[in-house]
C-alpha cells in the first residue's frame, strides 16, 4: 500500500513537467534552488564537524532547528497548501484509516521541503561523527526529525483543510499571519543589536538551553549534548523527540478518520434581521452613507484589516527607540499620535473601495457634503474614543499629567488633519484598490505615480499641518509646561480647520466630478 501511495505521488510530481514552458522552467527554478540551499547547508555542517567548541555548534543547531520545525508547522496553517494527497480524496475506496494514515505520511516524504530537510539532516550527522554513540544517535535523532516535520506540515496542512476552507477564514489566517510576524519583529530587532562578539555566545547558548528542552529543540540538542559529554540529558530529550512523534503520529490518524467522514466546510450565512446601522441612524442622506460605512468597517475585510493594524504601528515603532535607549516615559507619549496618523489616512481613497456601487450616488444627487461626513462618521467614533482614552494611558506612563492637554491637542490635530486631507484626496484623486470580495492584502497595479504620491501626501500633510501643535507640546515638556495649553488650542484649531476645509473642498470636487469618478471606478 505504501508503494501504491509512492508511486502515486511520483506521478503527480511528474505531472508538474507538463504544464506550459515557462510553468516548467519556473518549477525547475525553483528545484534547483532548493537543492543549492540544501548542498550550501551541507557543506557548512560537514565544516562544523572540525569545529573543537561542539557547546557552540549544538546550541546554534538547535536554535535554527526550531524555526525550522517551527516553519514546518506554521507556514501550512497560516498560507494554506494546495494538498494534492488530501484524504478525503481517498474516501470512497475503503482503505483503513491506519494504513492510509501511513501510506500519506510517507508519500509526503516525497517533496521538495522534506528532501532539502532529508539533505540538511543526512549533514547533521557528518556534523556529530565523532564517535560510534554520537553517531548513531545523530541518526536516530534525524530520523525522528523527519518524521517530526513531516507529521506536523501533515498536521498543520489538514488543519487547514478545515480552517482555510471559505475566503473569511482565508482572510483572518493571514492577518494572523501577518501579526505574527509583526510580533516578532522586535525579537529580530533585540537580535540584531546584540553584541555577537562580546555576548553572542551567551545570548546563544540561553536560547539553546531553553529550546532543547522543548518539542522544537530536543531532537536537535541529542547528539549535541552527547558530544558534549552529556549523555543523561541526551537520552532524556531523545525519548521528548520520540514521544513528540507519537503524538503527531495519533493526531494525524484521529485528522484522518475526522476527514474521512467529513465534507469541506463551506462558509455559514447568517441571516441578519432588521437594517443594522440604517435602523439606527437618521433616516437622511448622511445616516444612509454612515450606515452604510458604518456596515463596510464591520464586515468588509478591506476595512477591518487596516483597523487591526493600526495598533501594531506603536509596537514596530516603540521597540526600537526603546532599544536604542530612548526613555520609557517619553515612550509612553509616542503611540496615540501615531494610531492617528494611520487611522486618519485609512479614508484617503474611500470612493475607490466602493468600485462601482458608487453610481448610486452619482445618480441619485447626493450632495457631496452628505456624501464626506458619512464616510468620516466610523472613524471618528473609533478615533474620538482612542484620544480619549488613549491619551489618559499614555499620560498615567509617562507620569506627568500636565502633559495631558498637549496631547489631547496633538492627536487631535493630526486626526482631524489626516481625516480633511482624506475627504478631498478620496474624491479627487482615486486610484485603483482592491475590489469588494477580493482579498485585503491584494493591490492591483498603478500605471502612473498618482498612488503613491497621494498616499505621501495625504500621510505626511497631516504631520506638517500639525507641526506647529507638536513643536509647542514638546516645548512644554523640555523646557516650560506653560506651552501645554497652547498646543491644545492650536492643535484643535489646526484639526477643525482642517476638517472643515477638506470636508468643503471634497464635497464641491465630489459633485463635479462625479462621471470621472464613476468612470475611474468602471476602469479599475
Amino acid at each position: 500500500m505504501v508503494a501504491q501511495f509512492l508511486g502515486l505521488k511520483l506521478r503527480l510530481l511528474a505531472n508538474l513537467f507538463r504544464r506550459s514552458p515557462w510553468q516548467v522552467v519556473g518549477i525547475a527554478v525553483g528545484l534547483l534552488y532548493g537543492l543549492a540551499l540544501a548542498v550550501g547547508i551541507v557543506v557548512v555542517l560537514v565544516g562544523l564537524r572540525s569545529v573543537g567548541d561542539a557547546a557552540l555548534v549544538r546550541d546554534g543547531m538547535i536554535v535554527a532547528g526550531s524555526l525550522v520545525v517551527l516553519g514546518f508547522f506554521l507556514v501550512p496553517l497560516v498560507f494554506g497548501v494546495d494538498d494534492s494527497m488530501d484524504p478525503r480524496a481517498f474516501a470512497v475506496l475503503g482503505i483503513p484509516n491506519r494504513r492510509l494514515s501511513l501510506g500519506l505520511a510517507v508519500s509526503a516524504l516525497l517533496g521538495v521541503p522534506a528532501i532539502v530537510l532529508t539533505i540538511v539532516l543526512l549533514g547533521t550527522v557528518v556534523t556529530w561523527s565523532r564517535g560510534v554513540m554520537e553517531t548513531l544517535l545523530a541518526l536516530v535523532a534525524a530520523a525522528l526529525l523527519l518524521a517530526t516535520c513531516t507529521l506536523a506540515a501533515r498536521v498543520s496542512t489538514s488543519i487547514a483543510a478545515f480552517l482555510l476552507a471559505t475566503r473569511r477564514s482565508r482572510e483572518f489566517t493571514g492577518i494572523v499571519g501577518v501579526l505574527l510576524l509583526v510580533m516578532i519583529s522586535p525579537l529580530v530587532i533585540l537580535l540584531l543589536n546584540v553584541d555577537w562578539g562580546r555576548d553572542g555566545v551567551a545570548v546563544l547558548g540561553g536560547l539553546g538551553g531553553i529550546l532543547g528542552w522543548t518539542p522544537l529543540g530536543a531532537g536537535w540538542s541529542v547528539p549535541g549534548d552527547a558530544a558534549t559529554g552529556q549523555w543523561g540529558a541526551a537520552f532524556l530529550k531523545l525519548l521528548i523527540a520520540a514521544a513528540v512523534v507519537y503524538l503527531l503520529w495519533l493526531a494525524w490518524q484521529a485528522l484522518v478518520a475526522k476527514m474521512l467522514v467529513t465534507p469541506g466546510r463551506e462558509a455559514q450565512v447568517r441571516n441578519y434581521g432588521g437594517l443594522g446601522w440604517f435602523d439606527r441612524l437618521p433616516p437622511n442622506s448622511v445616516g444612509a452613507i454612515a450606515a452604510r460605512s458604518l456596515t463596510y468597517w464591520g464586515r468588509d475585510s478591506r476595512y477591518w484589516v487596516s483597523l487591526v493594524m493600526i495598533p501594531v504601528v506603536p509596537v514596530l515603532a516603540v521597540i526600537p527607540l526603546s532599544i536604542a535607549g530612548v526613555p520609557g516615559e517619553y515612550l509612553a507619549l509616542l503611540p496615540v499620535p501615531l494610531m492617528c496618523v494611520f487611522l486618519g489616512w485609512a479614508t484617503h481613497n474611500d470612493v475607490a473601495f466602493d468600485s462601482t456601487a458608487v453610481w448610486l450616488h452619482v445618480v441619485s444627487g447626493t450632495r457631496g457634503t452628505a456624501d464626506r461626513v458619512g464616510r468620516l462618521i466610523p472613524v471618528l467614533l473609533v478615533g474620538i474614543p482612542l484620544i480619549g482614552f488613549g491619551s489618559a494611558i499614555s499620560i498615567f506612563l509617562h507620569g506627568d499629567w500636565s502633559v495631558l492637554p498637549s496631547m489631547l491637542g496633538v492627536s487631535t490635530s493630526i486626526l482631524l488633519s489626516g481625516l480633511g486631507f482624506s475627504s478631498f484626496t478620496s474624491a479627487r484623486f482615486p486610484y485603483p484598490a482592491t475590489k469588494p470580495g477580493d482579498s485585503p492584502f491584494s493591490q492591483p497595479q498603478s500605471s502612473d505615480t498618482t498612488a503613491a504620491l497621494i498616499q505621501s501626501l495625504t500621510f505626511i500633510g497631516a504631520i506638517l499641518l500639525s507641526l506647529p501643535a507638536i513643536i509647542m507640546g514638546l516645548l512644554g515638556i523640555f523646557s516650560d509646561p506653560v506651552w501645554h495649553l497652547p498646543a491644545l488650542f492650536w492643535g484643535l484649531g489646526i484639526g477643525v480647520s482642517a476638517l472643515v476645509a477638506g470636508v468643503w473642498l471634497g464635497a464641491r470636487t465630489f459633485e463635479r466630478r462625479g462621471p470621472e469618478i464613476l468612470a475611474s471606478a468602471l476602469r479599475a
